[in-house]
């Protein structure tokens, strides 16, 4: 029978305040779905968009709903799910919606909670280390003894991205505008952390010089960047011979000049990527990939998620402005 879910409700686009608790009537799991009971939820940067109006949810996600990751146990499943059985521990990625009590997903989307990990620090997983290992294992191709340079690396996602570059065995390089979270980020594996000076959005940042003083001459063979527009020409210095550039973010501008022969020159490959809009069999392979290579290293603590701080959903407006303020190290986590 249909049950109603509480969620956090985005009541119009603007600021903060526009987060409301409320309810939502949701029906029982049919097919290939699982229903999950929502223990927590990560906030993500594409929350805080979604809430100003600037990030929409992909059609078949609740529009007003945010989230994108969640952790729970199954409640139920429906009549063709084979794998999943009520009160198994489990996590995963979805287009929106996850900041509810309740969530309906396909069952080949969902992935298991290693036994050595709780649901809440579970909850801090899915968006930061699959994007991370999609973009750099998978994407970028990253192997040992390559350099990687980690824009923004106390984020979750860089954090996530620290580690799964150490246990490839690459030689790690990150950047943050605040030195304490480069010293923290040495404690995951970071080896070299590169300070940069605050500047105006689509103001050209410079940090090529200082990677090559910090790796002896090397370039870049992989660069994670979520800054966008003020980086671009910057990573293109940066980059080796055949280098990757993977764009996940466009934190300091959209739009920005190019010299194309930069480009050329390095004979490099930009990529650009989102799991966000991707269709349910890139999903679910997407989750089949994550759980093969990536999952076992939980379990042998090769991997841990980076808790800033695990709020209960009611603050959920608090955790918006912590994160929107670039206070917060590794992951916020809410939960219910």
């Amino acid at each position: 029978m249909p049950q109603l879910a509480r969620v956090v409700r985005i009541t119009q686009p603007g600021e903060d305040a526009v987060l409301v608790p409320d309810d939502l009537v949701l029906r029982d799991p049919r097919g290939n779905e699982v229903l999950v009971e929502v223990v927590a939820a990560g906030l993500n940067r594409a929350d805080i968009l979604q809430r100003r109006g600037l990030y929409p949810a992909p059609e078949d996600r609740p529009p007003d709903v945010p989230g994108l990751e969640y952790a729970g146990v199954v409640a139920a499943t429906g009549p063709a799910v084979q794998r999943w059985q009520p009160g198994q521990r489990v996590m995963g990625l979805v287009g929106g919606g996850a900041m509810s009590s309740h969530l309906l997903v396909p069952a080949e989307e969902v992935l298991p909670v290693p036994p050595c990990l709780s649901l809440e620090q579970a909850a801090a997983i899915p968006e930061s280390f699959v994007t991370a290992w999609d973009a750099l294992w998978v994407q970028a191709g990253l192997t040992a003894d390559q350099v990687v340079l980690l824009h923004a690396v106390g984020s979750g996602l860089g954090t996530a991205a620290v580690q799964l570059a150490r246990l490839r065995g690459a030689c790690v390089v990150g950047t943050s505008r605040t030195p304490a979270k480069l010293s923290r980020c040495a404690e995951l594996g970071l080896q070299h952390g590169l300070l940069l000076a605050a500047a105006a959005r689509d103001t050209p940042l410079r940090f090529a010089e200082a990677l090559l003083e910090a790796t002896g001459g090397r370039p870049a063979d992989v660069i994670l960047d979520v800054l966008g527009a003020a980086a671009l020409e910057e990573n293109l210095r940066a980059l080796n011979l055949r280098g990757r550039l993977v764009v996940l973010g466009l934190l300091a501008g959209g739009t920005a000049m190019l010299d194309l022969s930069l480009l050329l020159r390095r004979r490099a490959a930009v990529i650009g990527s989102v799991l966000r809009s991707r269709g349910a069999a890139e999903r679910a392979a997407l989750a089949a990939g994550f759980e093969r290579e990536v999952l076992p290293h939980f379990a042998s603590g090769a991997l841990h998620p980076v808790i800033d701080a695990l709020m209960p959903m009611r603050d959920v407006a608090l955790a918006h402005r912590r994160m929107e303020d670039n206070a917060s190290f590794g992951k916020l986590v809410l939960a219910w």
